[in-house]
């Protein structure tokens, strides 16, 4: 007997969420200092064309970063419907504008955007840039997803969750929900990894120093002087910055010393394309992506991330070779000269979303915790309260909230078995 489109749709989803993947976990010295550190193994000879990587997709020989962005949004418009978290930032005004331009030149339904406002936070206001982006892209249907509180690191979401799923990293994987519920099954696209693939990278000082035809400031010949220390000075200026007790003040020397190491580990091969790789590899990017794209499959959503996928990766390490692109402005004015404007491609400013991840309830929560959560050889619990009660407490702390919160209730911080269905 056939079947309808929405029947397909509906047996898809379920069968990614029978399957969704489980989360990548901190372990070990990890858990001690709150963050993931070091690299995931990503074979060389697993990126060479034809091979499959780590995020599922198959790296391709030849072609551009933009046929690269091409294909994966053909491929998210062509398979039903098509969800882009836009922001109005770069990033995700990029992957918007892509899967518009596909979904037109294939003849299928217009991608829906995907906002979240968050009213009277200042801060967070990008309505301008958002507005000006759907004006030119000519996109009306429009998801709009309020946030004030709902998105709090120890809210009712994501406590919700915490019991459900234990520690994942980062913590704002447990209130995206939020947006995942809203929607029918299909595919969900996102900017995340523009921030870190669409960048200069370590050479990139050393590429504007040598191609400038004026003066250069200090400030660029102090970068490219940097790019060029050897690895023992990236490793003392690192440890230097750490040992400022102003800098994550609830940290102990002992984790002060391992979070300096992988600090200096993250600066990366000098080469272009070895330091894009090496981004690809780091084990707070793919715990970011990953665990995202886990929590969506929940909810019987194909979550990507074109910018970060391996085909896109190859493609940038490939067009940049060893010296790379003169910056994250000269990329985007590469990539979607022809899709947005340039006020969008060239802007500068971000919006801050801290507001509405801490509030009064984590207040609270601040206040009664009883401590015993961490081992003391690395982590102050007094003077991380005192940055819980501060006025803006640093947003590195908010995943150290959730394992205090797990601690406090008697909780696992890894469910001895998976995690039920949402």
């Amino acid at each position: 007997m056939a079947t309808t489109p929405r029947a397909d749709r509906d047996r898809d989803a379920a069968s990614r969420r029978d399957r969704a993947a489980t989360y990548e976990r901190l372990a070990g010295r990890e858990l001690d200092v709150g963050a993931p550190l070091g690299a995931m193994p990503v074979p060389w000879e697993a990126v060479v064309p034809g091979r499959t990587v780590r995020d599922g997709r198959t790296v391709r020989d030849g072609g551009t970063v933009r046929d690269a962005l091409d294909h994966a949004a053909r491929e998210a418009v062509a398979d039903g419907p098509c969800y882009v978290l836009f922001s109005g930032g770069r990033d995700s005004s990029l992957v918007l504008a892509l899967a518009t331009r596909a979904a037109r030149a294939l003849g299928v339904p217009d991608p829906v955007p995907v906002t979240a406002v968050y009213p009277g936070d200042a801060r967070a206001d990008e309505s301008a840039w958002q507005d000006l982006v759907l004006g030119h892209l000519g996109l009306t249907e429009r998801i709009v997803v309020p946030v004030t509180h709902e998105r709090s690191t120890l809210g009712d979401l994501a406590t919700r969750h915490l019991r459900r799923r234990g520690l994942v990293w980062p913590e704002a994987v447990h209130t995206q929900p939020l947006f995942f519920d809203q929607l029918d099954p299909g595919t969900v696209l996102t900017g995340e990894g523009g921030d870190a693939f669409i960048e200069g990278r370590r050479i990139t000082p050393l590429y504007l120093l040598l191609g400038r035809r004026r003066r250069p400031s200090g400030a660029l010949v102090r970068a490219a002087a940097a790019a060029l220390s050897p690895a023992v000075v990236a490793r003392r200026q690192s440890r230097r910055r750490f040992a400022d007790p102003a800098a994550l003040g609830w940290l102990r020397p002992a984790a002060r010393d391992i979070l300096a190491r992988d600090e200096a580990a993250e600066r990366g091969p000098l080469r272009w394309d070895e330091a894009t790789w090496a981004i690809y590899s780091r084990r707070a990017t793919r715990l970011g992506l990953d665990n995202a794209t886990a929590s969506a499959a929940e909810y019987g959503l194909t979550l990507r991330h074109p910018i970060a996928e391996a085909p896109v990766v190859a493609a940038l390490a490939r067009a940049g070779g060893g010296w790379g692109f003169r910056g994250r402005t000269n990329l985007f004015r590469l990539l979607g000269a022809d899709l947005l404007p340039d006020a969008i491609l060239a802007r500068r400013s971000k919006a801050a979303f801290n507001a509405s991840r801490w509030g009064e309830r984590e207040r609270r929560f601040a206040e009664g915790f009883r401590g015993g959560a961490f081992s003391p050889d690395f982590i102050d619990e007094e003077r991380l309260r005192a940055v819980w009660l501060s006025d803006r407490p640093h947003p590195v702390s908010y995943f150290l909230a959730q394992m205090a919160w797990l601690h406090e209730e008697g909780l696992p911080m890894i469910p001895p078995a998976a995690p039920p269905r949402p």
